[in-house]
């Protein structure tokens, strides 16, 4: 069973219960409760903090959004929209204990490639990578930080 552990986030109000031995989170955007994994700890994290801290609507988030790539059905982690239903932020999350490689960009990459969104997130908890696309120039930028919501994007 997965004990939760501390991340490189600020703390999250985590709503969680045991049924059956085991360990359930709140899903906020879903309501409903999953089952607590290191990954989903991460992810939680970060739909708090993106909404409170970077005020990115929870309406506007979408959790496993489909994509077929290379002909196989895969899941993004994340995925925010603007009000106009434009894509405008992909997060691919890990679980705390994994290291951030050149194979995880190259994950977020290969479904980018599919969605074509310009601002992508990868984290573990512990390490966070942020990064812009410009699809004319075919090139991404790394950037410090993500954006505040900026409902006019």
């Amino acid at each position: 069973m997965f004990k939760p552990t501390a991340l490189n986030l600020p703390p999250a109000t985590l709503k969680l219960s045991r049924i059956q031995q085991k360990v359930y989170v709140f899903d906020i955007l879903r309501k409903k409760n999953l089952l607590l994994t290191p990954e989903e700890w991460v992810r939680q994290h970060w739909v708090h903090f993106l909404h409170q801290f970077k005020k990115y609507p929870k309406t506007l988030m979408k959790i496993e959004g489909g994509l077929v790539l290379n002909d196989l059905q895969k899941r993004s982690d994340l995925l925010i929209y603007n009000t106009k239903g434009e894509k405008i932020l992909l997060a691919e999350f890990k679980a705390p204990d994994v290291k951030i490689t050149s194979k995880t960009f190259e994950q977020i990459s290969n479904y980018n490639s599919i969605h074509k969104i310009p601002l992508l997130l990868v984290s573990n908890g512990l390490e966070h990578y942020f990064f812009k696309v410009d699809f004319v120039t075919s090139t991404y930028t790394f950037i410090d930080e993500l954006p505040i919501y900026n409902k006019e994007t």
